[in-house]
């Protein structure tokens, strides 16, 4: 498939490019700092673009599918506001294309630790990044308003961190996933696992996920 990542140098953008490139998949890396890319590979095509500024309806037609991995980066004091603009601009782009299919990197923070109870409700995330949660967050509401996309939100669970790549993982939909030791991770190469099966296998068209160990 020909598949936009966008963040694709990032710590889960980066991922999931890899991920792609390793299943065959031709690949535009859409990125802000396109020096943060050092792979080499010539199904890949790196782009210097922002999507706050730049036409993502002209950056993304042709492809198969838009896979988002944006952060407008944790610390940003405009975080909230740009990672909105971001998604904002996303779906619009996205659809001007002609695209139908948009996969997006979700958070943890709007998963359900009980009925109607998130994450978010009892977590006390630091300041630096309780905007970029929200703003997250309300991705998925925007989401859930789009009936013409085929999109879908891959939430992580409370912890991902680079690891093994395993393969194996358990699949959840809107409850914070843990395992019989009450830890809920997963490494940074198996959340890209699942999210390019999704990609090449959809099984949560207009849903979010999860996954987790």
């Amino acid at each position: 498939m020909r598949v936009v990542i966008i963040g694709a140098s990032g710590f889960i953008g980066s991922a999931i490019r890899d991920e792609a490139l390793t299943r065959g998949h031709q690949v535009t890396a859409i990125v802000r700092h396109p020096e943060k890319i050092t792979v080499q590979n010539s199904r890949l095509t790196i782009v210097k673009a922002d999507i706050l500024k730049d036409d993502l309806g002209k950056l993304v037609k042709g492809h198969d599918a838009v896979i988002s991995a944006y952060n407008p980066g944790w610390g940003n004091p405009n975080l909230y506001e740009e990672q909105i603009k971001g998604t904002q601009n996303l779906i619009s782009g996205v659809k001007k294309a002609g695209i139908k299919r948009l996969l997006v990197v979700g958070g943890a923070g709007s998963l359900e630790i009980a009925p109607g109870v998130q994450v978010i409700d009892k977590t006390d995330f630091p300041k630096e990044v309780i905007g970029g949660v929200l703003a997250t967050r309300e991705a998925l509401y925007m989401l859930r308003k789009e009936d013409k996309l085929e999109w879908t939100f891959l939430s992580p669970p409370a912890n991902i961190k680079p690891g093994e790549r395993t393969g194996h993982f358990r699949v959840g939909k809107d409850q914070l996933l843990k395992n019989e030791d009450g830890e809920s991770v997963i490494s940074t190469q198996d959340y890209a696992v699942a999210m390019i099966d999704e990609l090449e296998h959809p099984q949560h068209k207009r849903q979010r996920f999860t996954v987790a160990y």
